[in-house]
């Protein structure tokens, strides 16, 4: 099955399966996009995916790829770090910033940083090169399952510590009635402690907040690392915070309110 390639001179396309075909039309299920400029890489991903029934549409460099992230809305997106143009750290911190999109990211060094950077980034899982394509395939499936089998979450009230607030349905933070843009996995742990002022939670405990059906393997310093860059985000004196504390030896807690727990209001 011929692959279409999408460069920076040709127009965006996707192609379906014969049984795809049958069965959908072009807005019954949106791509998957790949990003890797490896054209040979490239062809094989899509020709794994393909014959699962997926529709891939493939970039081979980073400011075509949000382009046509923008453009097309994909389905999941498998990225690899070493880009032209646009590198794949500075294409996943964008994706993640415009939506909550799957990301699958691809390295050729596996060393604990490289996991640790593209995880802290907002990507839900990780490849090493090189990589069996039936595991990449496996990987994108478990996935696209957890994120399709959420249930429709419950109204949650707004929370509020001081000049903090959360609104969990915006998924919204402001800080001084300023808007402080996190990341998604970074929003989460926030909602996770603040929703619990008081309580000590373990790194394994917030793991489960990132990675809610364990699909990535990960290590806990991985918590840190974001526990590291909310702070920044919302401290005014990082080193010395008063709002998530550490617990020494254990893990983190969101510190109470004086007179009372962090407030919860409509």
């Amino acid at each position: 099955m011929p692959l279409v390639r999408i460069g920076e001179q040709q127009s965006p396309v996707v192609h379906e399966t014969a049984a795809e075909w049958v069965q959908m039309t072009e807005s019954d299920q949106a791509p998957i996009l790949i990003i890797e400029d490896d054209k040979k890489t490239a062809s094989l991903i899509a020709l794994y995916l393909e014959r699962e029934g997926f529709r891939t549409i493939v970039a081979y460099d980073g400011e075509t790829a949000l382009g046509l992230a923008a453009d097309r809305k994909p389905l999941f997106v498998v990225l690899d770090l070493m880009l032209p143009r646009v590198d794949g750290w500075e294409v996943c911190r964008r994706l993640r910033k415009a939506s909550d999109v799957p990301i699958l990211i691809l390295t050729a060094r596996d060393e604990e940083v490289d996991r640790v950077s593209g995880l802290t980034l907002g990507a839900d899982d990780y490849v090493v090169k090189p990589f069996s394509p039936r595991e990449l395939v496996a990987r994108v499936k478990a996935i696209l399952r957890r994120a399709q089998s959420r249930p429709t979450p419950e109204a949650k009230p707004i929370l509020s510590h001081g000049r903090l607030v959360v609104d969990p349905e915006k998924r919204k933070v402001t800080l001084d009635g300023q808007r402080v843009e996190l990341t998604h996995h970074e929003f989460n742990l926030l909602h996770a402690l603040m929703a619990a002022p008081g309580k000590v939670f373990t790194r394994d405990e917030l793991l489960t907040y990132l990675y809610p059906k364990h699909e990535a393997i990960v290590i806990d310093r991985v918590v840190d690392v974001h526990i590291g860059k909310i702070r920044q985000k919302i401290e005014r004196d990082p080193s010395n915070p008063r709002f998530i504390l550490t617990v020494r030896a254990t893990g983190y807690r969101f510190a109470e309110e004086e007179g009372g727990d962090t407030r919860k209001g409509d």
